[in-house]
């Protein structure tokens, strides 16, 4: 468990306060989404999920991608990353909280319009709206209303002024508790 919560804050250490085209940085956006998850009531598989859910951000650039115009998938390389401690139900919303963007566009046009820039554009570079015929099969995805929560989350979690007295220490334990292996 030590291995998993240090590598976790090393990623946040590093990038987290960085900027990623929103108005908050990593640390902002991740705190504030894990925040939001946890008012609600939230199971903590998507606690969890809701506070890495961008990790995949801080790995890309990690790896010194950082290229606005391409869509590097960072929703895969998260989940995938996470994937060596975490159950399902932290890592799969993860990976498709990208793909739900594109059913709430397609499902609601006026949630297009609840969009930040930022998020309009990579919305374009991720394949725009979903067809009627992909959401049904969306739906029927395992962890798919997870993740569509998670996107909720997601976009409400961009206030610049918000005083968030949390940090991710706050999560060490709830993380810990989530780890169903540890790598060697």
């Amino acid at each position: 468990m030590m291995e998993m919560y240090s590598t976790i804050e090393r990623c946040f250490t590093r990038h987290g306060d960085k900027k990623y085209g929103e108005f908050v940085t990593q640390r902002q956006h991740a705190l504030q989404c894990a925040m939001l998850a946890s008012q609600e009531g939230s199971a903590s598989e998507l606690i969890a999920a809701a506070l890495l859910h961008d990790i995949g951000h801080m790995l890309d650039q990690s790896m010194g991608s950082t290229e606005p115009d391409y869509d590097l998938m960072h929703e895969v390389t998260g989940a995938e990353f996470l994937n060596q401690w975490f159950p399902k139900g932290v890592s799969e919303p993860i990976r498709l909280h990208v793909v739900a963007k594109r059913f709430l566009t397609g499902n609601d046009p006026a949630y297009y319009h609840t969009l930040s820039p930022a998020s309009k554009h990579s919305l374009d570079l991720q394949g725009g709206p979903m067809t009627p015929e992909a959401q049904k099969q969306f739906l029927e995805v395992p962890y798919a209303t997870d993740a569509i929560q998670l996107r909720r989350w997601d976009d409400q979690a961009k206030e610049s002024d918000l005083d968030l007295s949390l940090d991710l220490a706050d999560f060490r334990e709830l993380l810990e508790s989530l780890v169903i292996r540890e790598t060697a």
